[in-house]
């Protein structure tokens, strides 16, 4: 009789702290949310968290405040983001060079992407554009493999850092073209882009919302949109397949995540906003005049296309040998 009362005693306090737990996802949010950039202010994941964060706050009834820790190729941030209590009440505006790669580079950054954070949703696609400065004399994608061809090992492109996309998009560039170019690390896209106008650097592949003051200033030229499409924010730069290099695309990814175990409802329920908030008319003109695309992801979807992109940057990664220090 008395482990049968135990029993029983158990089941009840289980199916209570079950409907406490669902009241309280029923209720969520109840207080305002946290948004984690990995970036200081500035660059593509800090505009993706600024692009949303009104629209985002709106549709789910609380304030979105935005908290940049940088530091350790993003790994600070990211770190505070899976290590926070899985409440939804922290969330994390994940860059896809450091989902993927940055595990790659360096194995004790003390986060795994697939056990540690839950896929929410995307704010933007960012397809990258291949800028060119005044330090070479190309003015066309063809012009450029000519001279990376003529050249090899003479021509520097730029990077945010070891690892990052433009680092591997760099790499991919010169194998695709059959001859290899000077890798030239920053520390961020700024400082990347100060060489670059300065003729210090040749070019630059990165995202177009950095750059297109510069561009719109003449101080620096854009090659080929390394995508699928055109850009309505670039209307007269051709895609790489347009421009004589067919399959060569590099698009990156700005996402919100969770700390791995943030109840499914809340997840469902951030995504919904995510999407709600790409239908913004603010949000689309914003988006537009800086060249990313709005692409709103189910959880699934999402979840599945960043663990592709874990299993690719990493073999990437892997195989040029890059280590973060």
């Amino acid at each position: 009789m008395e482990i049968t009362r135990r029993l029983l005693l158990a089941m009840t306090g289980l199916a209570a702290a079950g409907q406490a737990h669902a009241q309280a996802e029923a209720g969520w949010p109840s207080r305002p949310i946290t948004l984690i950039v990995p970036n200081p202010p500035g660059g593509g994941t800090d505009f993706a968290a600024r692009l949303f964060q009104e629209a985002l706050g709106q549709a789910l009834g609380q304030p979105v405040v935005i908290e940049n820790r940088s530091g350790g190729n993003g790994n600070v941030g990211i770190l505070a983001a899976a290590r926070a209590k899985p409440d939804g009440y922290t969330l994390l505006l994940q860059y896809s060079g450091y989902h993927g790669a940055n595990t790659a580079l360096q194995p004790d950054a003390g986060w795994d992407p697939n056990r540690d954070l839950a896929a929410v949703g995307m704010t933007t696609l960012a397809p990258h554009v291949i800028f060119a400065g005044p330090g070479i004399s190309v003015s066309s994608l063809a012009e450029l493999v000519a001279h990376i061809r003529e050249n090899p090992g003479r021509v520097t492109y730029a990077s945010a850092g070891t690892g990052s996309i433009q680092n591997i998009a760099g790499l991919q560039l010169a194998q695709r073209v059959g001859a290899a170019m000077l890798h030239v690390p920053y520390r961020g896209a700024a400082p990347a882009l100060q060489d670059v106008v300065g003729g210090r650097v040749d070019i630059f592949i990165t995202t177009p919302s950095s750059a297109m003051s510069l561009l719109k200033g003449g101080q620096i030229k854009a090659l080929a949109v390394a995508s699928a499409a055109r850009l309505p924010a670039l209307p007269d730069v051709p895609t790489t397949a347009e421009a004589g290099l067919p399959g060569y695309t590099v698009d990156a990814w700005f996402a919100v995540f969770a700390p791995a175990g943030t109840p499914a409802a809340v997840i469902e329920k951030v995504n919904a906003a995510l999407r709600a908030a790409t239908q913004s008319p603010k949000v689309q003109e914003v988006a537009a005049a800086s060249g990313v695309v709005l692409t709103p992801l189910t959880v699934t979807e999402m979840d599945a296309m960043a663990r592709r992109d874990v299993e690719t940057l990493a073999r990437v990664v892997r195989e040029a040998g890059l280590r973060l220090e």
